[in-house]
């Protein structure tokens, strides 16, 4: 098993400091779940997440299996691992992969700076490969350098847009009844052929349920139901749900998930993927400004332009005099060379901001045009440049 610990600041750091909460009972469970309730004497169980990500990608039809297959240059697995990231309450990710592809995933976390990820050999099927990821969460396996956890949540590599109230949902739901999974209604309906190819019976579609991602299992539960699966379970089965009733006699709690938890399974699908990635980032921009200046600063009126269409995020900087500003403004170009690295796109722009109301209104118009089109089209030609409003 290969272990990355924590270290270093990365996309999903930053994501982590931006991101709003969702409703005062989401941002209470959460702190629960952080650790923040630990000091009222609540008991927070500890988190981790299995990824299997073994698979050869065939019903995608492409020779790269389908988790490494590029988005806006950045391989589906690693937007994966920045959505778990992202929540700081999951403590441990390990994540199932072949021996010929361990290579690249080291690369992988360590080009997109990705933390506290545990690298294990995936098995030839897909809950052979959940066995191998529990395992190295299990205490009583040989060189555990992982701490095992009270809960467990189990997630596609190539499902990247899991938001945190569903983990949240599954996770506090497992944690009562020892298992809870995603659901999804059916979107058509389900028959059964007979041998000779004929209809057989179909299914009511209305009470019955797509299973999703993600899982969440008592660890004890799912190990323990790990344990005991039969050859033919471990080689034909794919719901682990099933496998907590059938060995275990535990009965998951099914939640409601949102649309967001398609997988991607075919190459038409990856260009949803990119669609649905693009949409999101156009939705939300960071702006570093002075904000030591009076509230009629050019940064804050911008922000007034630009709040109707996107979220804005404003960071502070210190005050610094006018000709080390320009000097930092001239370095653009190298440091966006080097933050592109990890998916960001950097630009310069300089806004004019003469004393003229009306002159100053048209400047900012079209600052904010820059900016929307800069976001709308992330054209990596430009990155680095001095734009100028």
């Amino acid at each position: 098993m290969e272990s990355w610990p924590p270290g270093g600041s990365g996309p999903a750091e930053a994501g982590r400091r931006l991101r709003g909460l969702r409703g005062a009972d989401l941002a209470a469970s959460a702190s629960l779940l952080s650790g923040a309730g630990a000091e009222a004497g609540c008991s927070a169980p500890a988190v981790a997440a299995v990824l299997p990500a073994g698979g050869s990608g065939e019903r995608m039809g492409v020779p790269t299996p389908k988790q490494f297959c590029p988005i806006l240059e950045r391989p589906l697995i690693s937007y994966t691992l920045q959505a778990l990231e992202r929540v700081s309450w999951i403590k441990d990710i390990v994540v199932a992969v072949t021996g010929e592809n361990m290579e690249a995933m080291k690369c992988i976390i360590q080009r997109y700076q990705h933390k506290g990820i545990s690298l294990v050999e995936s098995g030839v099927t897909r809950h052979r490969s959940i066995f191998n990821g529990l395992k190295a969460l299990a205490e009583d396996q040989p060189n555990c350098r992982l701490s095992k956890p009270e809960v467990v949540i189990i997630h596609d590599a190539v499902r990247p847009f899991v938001e945190e109230d569903v983990l949240l949902k599954v996770v506090t739901a497992a944690k009562e009844h020892g298992a809870a999974g995603a659901i999804r209604p059916l979107v058509s309906t389900v028959i059964s052929p007979s041998v000779d190819g004929c209809l057989d019976h179909s299914l009511e579609r209305a009470r019955h349920r797509a299973s999703e991602m993600p899982q969440a299992f008592l660890f004890d539960v799912i190990y323990e139901a790990y344990q005991q699966c039969s050859d033919y379970d471990l080689e034909f089965g794919t719901e682990c749900l099933h496998l907590a009733l059938k060995y275990c006699h535990i009965k998951a709690k099914l939640i409601e998930g949102s649309p967001d938890l398609w997988k991607v399974t075919y190459k038409r699908d990856l260009y949803a993927a990119e669609s649905i990635i693009k949409e999101r980032i156009s939705q939300q921009i960071c702006v570093v400004m002075d904000t030591k200046e009076d509230e009629e600063h050019v940064g804050h009126r911008l922000e007034e332009m630009l709040k109707n269409e996107l979220n804005v995020q404003f960071l502070d900087y210190e005050s610094v005099p006018f000709g080390q500003k320009m000097e930092n403004l001239m370095q653009i170009r190298e440091f966006a060379k080097q933050v592109k690295k990890r998916n960001i796109l950097l630009y310069g722009l300089l806004v004019y901001y003469p004393q003229d109301e009306q002159k100053l209104q048209e400047s900012l118009r079209q600052g904010a045009t820059i900016i929307a089109a800069l976001i709308k089209e992330r054209n990596s030609g430009l990155i680095g440049q001095l734009l100028v409003a």
